[in-house]
Order: structure tokens, then C-alpha cells, then sequence
């Protein structure tokens, strides 16, 4: 029997913590009780809730709000060189990263801290410090809504790119996963480490999975504000793609502009230089605030609405596009 709860506040299940209501929220652990929530009639929408880490709430809700939270991490298969884990969506990724490190399984280290659950990490092929979740993806298991049969999803089905997947085109809306199976390495481990400060931070210590981890939880610690303590979302903004001719062209104006070539010889900005030549970086608008340390993170002070939140992620938007003409993409998910 399903347990449905009316006029719920959203508030603890969001890392904006933006105070919004669902007119009715329930918690599945499976795929019958997903089923079940889905064929509800008594809600005229539904939405999906996992971790609420890359969400944007702007209106209640008069629908009801399904909360993925399913738990469970088991090795189904195993060789001598890797393991074949099984996780359930609803467990929490950090959680997972720390449950690979204790048993000394390596592969996904430099996505320590990542917020969020394991069931959103395919959706934006979650990514950090030269690691992307496609480098250990298997295979996830997705409830298509319209027909309620589970598929499994490979690598090559999930179709995934820079923070993106088949989940966020061509599919979306149409799956919810539930499961995510991972393969991950045994010693010895193949090592990770020349992007951003890892080597630095690392200093002389030995070189382990468990000591990049930290080398990296220290970086983003240093970096982004508390989730626990700040209402944010981490990153708001995507890191823009550009062609060629239109970066020469900027460094004839911007002769500073940072920019790392792509495989098809395109040109990724850092959005948080773009965001901070602008003069953004530790400005506070009203209830939000750009966080001092990182331009792309847009922070809650306190008291600020989704709306709010928004407003503030379009002016620099526009401001973006003006000034160097380069359309920003919104990481968060808005709703």
C-alpha cells in the first residue's frame, strides 16, 4: 500500500532548499510501487524527485511528487581484474563513491562529492577532474512511463556526451531509471590525475584512489559552498562549446579567454571566466548571491523563491549573450 502524503513541503528535498508545495508526495522502493504511484488517478500530473541537488523550483506543485528511494549496492558479477556492481537509484552518489573506496574498488574516485543520486547520474553523464560516468557505465534498467516495462539501457543506447544523454534528448521524459550497474577496477588502478590540482594538492602522498579522493573532496570543499549549510545546486551554468573562427575571434577582443579544444576542434569556455569578467562573482542581487569563490554557483541566501533564483540566472544569461555572444545553457533542471 502506497503512502501518500498531501500538501508536502519540498523545502529538505531540494539543495536550494527553495520552500515550495506539492499537492501530494510519495516515496517508492521498486518498481511495482513506481508502477502504482504512476497509475494514481487521483493527481492530474506527477513529477519525479531524486536528490533534489540539480533542481530548480519555481511554483508549487498540483500534482504529485514521486520520490525515488531505492537503496541497495551489491556486486553481481566478478574477475580478477574488475567488479560488475548493481546500485539502486534512490542511493545517494557520495555514498556510493565512499562504499567503492572502502573496498578498494576504483573508477569513479574523482567524482567524490558529486551531489545527487545515482539514478540522475546518467541523465547528465555526471563529470569532474578528467572523469566522466560513461568511463565505468554498463548498463541501467529504466520503467518507461507510457508502456510501465523496465529496458536496459547500454553504453551505447544511453548515448551520452558532455552532460548530457539519451535521457535529456531524444528520451526525456519517457524513462525513469531505477537501477545503474557500473563496472569498476581492482588494483592495480589506473590513475586519473592530470586535470586541475589534483597532482597539487596530492603534495608527496602515495597515489591511491582513497588519497585522489581526498585530494579532490579538499578541491571542491575549497571551491562550493556547503549543501548542507547553503541552498544551491552546485554548478547552475554549463561550460559553453564554441566554434573555432568565434574564439579567434574573441581572443581579438578578450585576448585573456581560456579555452580548451574539443574532438571535433570546437572550443570549451570556462562559463565561470565568462561569468566573472562580467563582474558577477561574489555579487549579492536581492536573496541570491553569486558564490565569492565559484561565478557558476548560484546561491540561496536565505530567503530567495525559485523565481528569484531565476531571474538572477537569466540576467546573466543575457548578459553573456551581449557581451560575447555565446548563449549560456542552464545545468539545473527547471520546474
Amino acid at each position: 500500500m502506497l503512502s501518500i502524503k498531501e500538501n508536502v513541503s519540498l523545502k529538505t528535498f531540494n539543495t536550494f532548499k527553495i520552500d515550495v508545495i506539492s499537492k501530494g508526495f510519495v516515496s517508492v522502493k521498486n518498481f511495482d510501487e513506481l508502477i502504482k504511484a504512476l497509475e494514481n488517478s487521483d493527481y492530474k500530473d506527477y513529477r519525479i524527485l531524486g536528490g533534489g541537488s540539480n533542481v530548480l523550483f519555481t511554483n508549487n506543485f498540483d500534482g504529485l511528487t514521486i520520490h525515488i528511494a531505492n537503496k541497495g549496492i551489491s556486486i553481481i558479477n566478478e574477475s580478477e581484474k574488475n567488479v560488475i556492481i548493481e546500485i539502486n537509484a534512490g542511493e545517494n552518489w557520495h555514498d556510493l563513491v565512499l562504499w567503492a573506496l572502502d573496498n578498494d574498488l576504483g573508477g569513479i574516485e574523482n567524482l567524490s562529492l558529486i551531489p545527487g543520486s545515482v539514478g540522475a547520474a546518467p541523465i547528465q553523464n555526471i563529470g569532474a577532474y578528467g572523469v566522466e560516468l560513461k568511463d565505468v557505465f554498463l548498463c541501467c534498467e529504466a520503467l518507461n512511463i507510457k508502456t510501465k516495462k523496465i529496458r536496459k539501457f547500454s553504453l551505447e543506447d544511453c548515448e551520452f556526451k558532455y552532460r548530457s544523454s539519451i535521457f535529456k534528448t531524444k528520451e526525456k521524459n519517457n524513462y525513469i531509471i531505477m537501477k545503474v550497474f557500473l563496472k569498476l577496477n581492482k588494483e592495480p588502478h589506473k590513475y586519473a590525475t592530470s586535470y586541475g590540482k589534483i597532482i597539487e594538492v596530492l603534495e608527496n602522498k602515495k597515489l591511491s584512489i582513497q588519497n585522489i579522493s581526498k585530494a579532490i573532496i579538499k578541491i571542491r570543499e575549497s571551491k562550493l559552498p556547503n549543501l548542507n549549510k547553503t541552498g544551491n545546486a552546485g554548478s547552475f551554468f554549463k561550460n559553453p562549446v564554441i566554434e573555432l573562427n568565434h574564439f579567434k575571434n574573441l581572443k581579438n577582443t578578450f585576448k585573456e579567454i581560456p579555452g580548451y579544444e574539443d574532438l571535433n576542434n570546437r572550443i570549451k569556455i570556462p562559463a565561470g571566466w565568462l561569468i566573472e569578467k562580467l563582474g558577477y562573482k561574489g555579487l549579492n542581487i536581492g536573496n541570491v548571491s553569486i558564490y565569492k569563490k565559484q561565478a557558476l554557483v548560484l546561491v540561496n541566501n536565505g530567503k530567495a523563491s525559485g523565481a528569484d533564483v531565476l531571474n538572477v540566472a537569466k540576467k546573466i544569461k543575457n548578459d553573456i549573450k551581449k557581451t560575447f555572444n555565446i548563449s549560456l545553457e542552464f545545468e539545473v533542471n527547471i520546474l
